[in-house]
């Protein structure tokens, strides 16, 4: 009987040992990416209340951080200087006062940044400013110092949480230069994504021996090849070429998606991609076993977090209430006047009083002879009454520059050839749908490709014949004054700066003029955002009397008026 006390206090020892040598840690990260400037619960664009924002995301990050306090990382992956009125103010109107971009992500404590394209569409120098005065590491492997051969940014970030080794590897698409103008990145390279993350993996495994490798990539899931060199949307990709990663947290094509992979050597990548606006994040959370302080065993699930439930943090809102206020009465300035209410939607259908209203403008900002613009937000309006700063950022979504460019007669023919190619379905019946949609899963009917892509032309008279091929759709017939269309001739083109580097192919595939050839092309750039032109020219123009130029339609129209309000029906549930 005395045995059995001391084989008792035996085990007992030997259950301490094995209890101090294993231990369980939690770690959780988080994901915000092509957040657009959705700081507040509150569209300054539209001036109303929005879904999303950051504000929400304060709320699920308390609570959050109550279970798990220091063992939660928050990253973000990018485009979030770009989208709001708010950051139009701060990046070019008020540049002396600390960047609101900053002030937000420090007080909701991120521990890394990521460099996203429409940052760097900022310009160096509004980056370089948002970098200074962050509490983090912004990182961006691939965006390397053309003097140095060196990242211009921090490649990667380490993180020790619970005795857990965490390495992050940032990468952004290197398409940049096929929609931005060189000067806002000069002295800038953007290498190949899977190069780069094959070259930094190494690194980091020998340098660092981390416990878990996470990348963040601005970069979306479906890849392709842009101007013949640069691999877009490559995350995937990435996540299966190149070995060592455990998750992969991308964005860039605001499609939000959770999926496991298998990469090259057979292992399991979470790749993770939490959409836009801060509609939801990506959260991804790790189970690690510790023998001896070594991590023996690790199990990763992941999800998307819907930031719908989630009320916005009162705490967060008053913290930034002079900024918001600042906003307001920037936006809210009036700067003329408009005699009705235009739409995008009427775009799709033929002249349109929206885009024709852009057309104008460029025309008279550049002289040009010729101007190509597409609808950039999908659906929008500016109501009849008071033109306020906000509604300069409904009519003009982006902050790209205005080009005029020299192309043939031919070149702008096959560039509405491609434009309206993806447009336009071929129609064979006229049961047929006018546009080209399809029906998404939540059935309704939407674009196949991208609207902003679908360029129309002023300055001169054409029809499209819906029933033809691409390549035969369009007839130009002549110039808005009367005159002559010669295919052959040279002709002075307004096109925004995404157009004219090569975005949405219209100019490269459609054209056919090649990527390293459009640079000599522009006869002209403006030095500031169109945007910027088109307020002042509202400002010295105040009575805004837009209407529809009527320089084109779409033929044959026995067919293609019905099936014109068939499909508008579809796409916004209500009738023209």
């Amino acid at each position: 009987m005395r045995k059995i006390p001391c084989l008792l206090l035996a085990f007992l020892a030997l259950v301490g040992i094995v209890s101090a040598q294993e231990r369980q840690v939690k770690i959780k990260m988080v994901e915000t990416s092509d957040v657009h400037g959705a700081f507040f619960p509150y569209d300054f664009i539209l001036r109303q209340p929005a879904q999303g924002s950051l504000a929400r995301v304060s709320s699920y990050l308390s609570q959050e951080r109550a279970i798990y306090g220091n063992r939660l990382l928050l990253l973000d992956n990018g485009d979030i200087l770009q989208g709001q009125p708010s950051l139009y103010y701060y990046n070019y109107i008020d540049t002396t006062s600390v960047h609101l971009e900053s002030l937000v992500t420090n007080y909701l404590r991120y521990d890394v940044g990521n460099v996203g394209n429409h940052d760097v569409e900022t310009g160096v120098d509004v980056l370089k400013r948002v970098q200074k005065s962050c509490h983090y590491p912004i990182l961006g492997a691939n965006i390397i110092n053309t003097s140095t051969g060196e990242p211009a940014f921090q490649p990667y970030a380490l993180f020790e949480r619970g005795g857990v080794k965490i390495a992050v590897l940032g990468l952004i698409t290197p398409a940049i230069p096929v929609w931005l103008s060189e000067y806002l990145w000069k002295g800038w390279h953007f290498r190949d994504m899977e190069e780069t993350a094959r070259q930094w993996i190494e690194v980091i495994r020998k340098r660092e021996q981390p416990d878990i490798v996470v990348g963040i990539f601005h970069s979306g899931v479906q890849a392709e090849t842009l101007a013949d060199r640069y691999r877009e949307n490559a995350s995937i990709e990435v996540a299966r070429r190149v070995p060592g990663f455990d998750v992969v947290f991308c964005g860039h094509d605001h499609a939000p998606s959770v999926q496991q992979v298998t990469n090259c050597e057979g292992q399991s990548v979470w790749v993770v991609d939490p959409g836009s606006n801060a509609l939801q994040v990506g959260e991804v959370e790790m189970n690690f076993t510790l023998y001896n302080n070594k991590v023996k065993k690790k199990v990763i699930t992941a999800g998307l977090v819907s930031m719908h439930d989630y009320e916005p943090d009162e705490a967060y809102m008053q913290q930034f209430k002079k900024q918001i206020d600042t906003v307001n009465a920037f936006v809210d300035r009036t700067i003329g006047t408009i005699d009705r209410t235009i739409t995008t939607r009427n775009a799709y259908l033929g002249s349109s009083a929206f885009v024709d209203l852009i057309h104008t403008l460029q025309l008279q900002i550049s002289g040009a002879q010729i101007s190509l613009a597409a609808p950039l937000a999908y659906d929008t309006e500016i109501h009849k009454g008071d033109i306020r700063v906000s509604d300069m950022f409904n009519l003009y979504k982006y902050e790209n520059k205005l080009y005029t460019m020299r192309l043939t007669g031919q070149e702008i023919k096959d560039v509405l050839e491609a434009s309206y190619a993806d447009w336009t379905n071929r129609m064979e019946s006229p049961d047929d749908h006018l546009l080209r949609i399809e029906k998404q899963r939540n059935k309704k009917y939407r674009f196949v490709y991208f609207t902003f892509n679908f360029d129309s032309a002023a300055g001169i008279n054409y029809t499209v014949d819906v029933t033809r091929p691409k390549g035969e759709k369009i007839t130009i017939t002549t110039l808005a004054d009367g005159t002559s269309f010669d295919l052959k001739a040279n002709y002075l083109v307004a096109v925004n700066s995404y157009r004219g580097n090569g975005g949405g192919n219209l100019l490269t595939l459609g054209a056919g003029i090649s990527f390293d050839e459009l640079p000599s092309r522009v006869v002209y750039a403006t030095e500031m955002d169109l945007r910027y032109y088109l307020m002042k020219y509202v400002e010295e123009h105040p009575f805004l009397s837009p209407k529809p130029l009527n320089n084109w339609r779409f033929i044959p129209e026995e067919w293609t008026k019905p099936a014109a309000e068939r499909d508008y029906k579809l796409l916004f549930g209500t009738k023209r």
